[in-house]
């Protein structure tokens, strides 16, 4: 009997600290194999954008103003730049030309955005308003009005973002305070230094029409 245990094949014996490395080391290659499937994934999703969106020019539509405009333009143009470059629409300002003076300000769904921080492709399917969407000579808006009247502006390349600024707010809020004025223009820089007319003519404007249009 004993002579017949002793031709038995020894069977193998897992020890706890065996178990636990190939346990670990078989979650590590699931780990990994979910890891770069996920990268895949994600460069799939890249190339497809790519694609879709350059590097060439590209045909898209925006709508400024209220009109449809069509542009083939490289996805890597803001939306400053398409504005003044490919439509001429030159009343939007370049100066910093990195969202720190304002000057460029725009009206994005009514909302005041900074269009040299903005791609113009970002901007489909948005209304987009420009200074000079916002009034003109004939028809002023309340706040280009009150610009004048309180000789708001110098050298002027600061005005259309300011004027923008104080639209938006004034729009969002008709009873604004000269306090909530002054927050909304804190993205604008005046290096003429006219901030005291410019917070005049904002709270003129309210005064005089009760509520500035959008």
């Amino acid at each position: 009997m004993s002579d017949e245990k002793s031709k038995r094949p020894s069977e193998p014996v897992i020890s706890r600290r065996s178990f636990i490395k190939g346990a670990g080391a078989v979650a590590a290659a699931a780990s990994l194999v979910g890891v770069r499937n996920a990268e895949a994934e994600e460069a799939a999703s890249n190339a497809g954008i790519a694609e879709r969106l350059g590097p060439g020019a590209q045909s898209i539509e925006l709508k400024i103003n209220g009109a449809t405009h069509r542009l083939a333009i490289e996805p890597r143009v803001t939306l400053l730049r398409a504005l003044r470059e490919h439509l001429g629409m030159t009343g939007t300002k370049q100066v910093c030309d990195r969202g720190a003076c304002g000057a460029c300000t725009v009206h994005l769904d009514g909302r005041p955005v900074t269009s040299c921080m903005m791609l113009t492709v970002d901007a489909r399917g948005h209304e987009v308003t420009t200074i000079e969407g916002l009034g003109n000579p004939a028809a002023m808006h309340p706040v280009q009005g009150a610009f004048v009247e309180h000789d708001a502006l110098q050298c002027g390349f600061c005005t259309p973002g300011m004027v923008m600024s104080v639209a938006a707010a004034l729009a969002a809020n008709p009873n604004a305070s000269r306090e909530e004025v002054r927050h909304a223009t804190a993205g604008n820089i005046c290096r003429c230094g006219t901030y005291t007319h410019v917070f005049e003519a904002a709270l003129s404007a309210t005064n005089a029409s009760g509520k500035a249009r959008a």
